[in-house]
């Protein structure tokens, strides 16, 4: 099973989504793009966070320089991205796939975010809570369909915010895998509980069209 994270926008929480979904599943990770922050960047933090010690982290395909949108990042760096450079890591295993940013994210003069998910990938929607999510999370959803990209799943991330939930997932009809709260920190034992507690619904879209 492939899982494709994306986010309704930028700092939602797709990487501590990412490291929860690959605890839970034992999966492998990747990032196709990482624009800046190199010392650190979230394959870095998948590592850190992860508990599972058979964790196999892929190299990025663009590792860019700046922490700006992928197309200026990759201009600044005197390069241009191409998707057919962009090859997904071969594995037997699950594996999750991290976007950047949210979904229209430029990478070139042409391609979008959107355009590194593949027909085989399962795709879930990371939707955090702040004034103005709600119209962010609908019209991600409502790209996607017009990709005729179905939505395995979405996690919120804040807070409960019944209002703010039942209007998304009445509006998407979305599958709901869970909810992170604004948690003070996230190391390895917070990630697992997460895990344990998302396993179940995850394990579940295997069997999901």
């Amino acid at each position: 099973m492939k899982l494709f994270i994306t986010g309704i926008g930028t700092d939602v929480g797709k990487t501590i989504v990412s490291a929860i979904i690959t605890q839970a599943l034992a999966a492998d990770y990747w990032k196709p793009i990482q624009a800046g922050d190199i010392e650190n960047s979230d394959s870095h933090k998948i590592k850190a966070k992860v508990a599972n010690k058979e964790l196999v982290v892929y190299p990025n395909a663009y590792c860019l320089n700046t922490p700006a949108s992928p197309h200026y990042a990759a201009a600044l760096d005197g390069i241009t991205i191409d998707l057919k450079k962009i090859i997904e890591p071969k594995t037997k295993n699950h594996l999750v796939i991290e976007g950047a940013g949210g979904l229209l994210v430029p990478l070139n003069e042409v391609d979008c975010i959107v355009d590194l998910i593949q027909p085989d990938y399962k795709v879930i929607v990371v939707s955090r809570h702040y004034l103005g999510s709600i119209n962010h999370t609908l019209m991600t959803f409502e790209l996607l369909k017009n990709r005729n990209i179905n939505v395995a799943g979405i996690i919120f991330s804040g807070d409960e915010n019944k209002a703010t939930e039942e209007i998304i997932l009445s509006k998407t009809n979305a599958n709901f895998i869970g909810r992170i709260d604004n948690e003070p920190y996230f190391d390895q034992n917070v990630i697992t509980y997460y895990a344990d507690k998302f396993k179940e619904n995850l394990e579940k879209l295997e069997k999901r069209k």
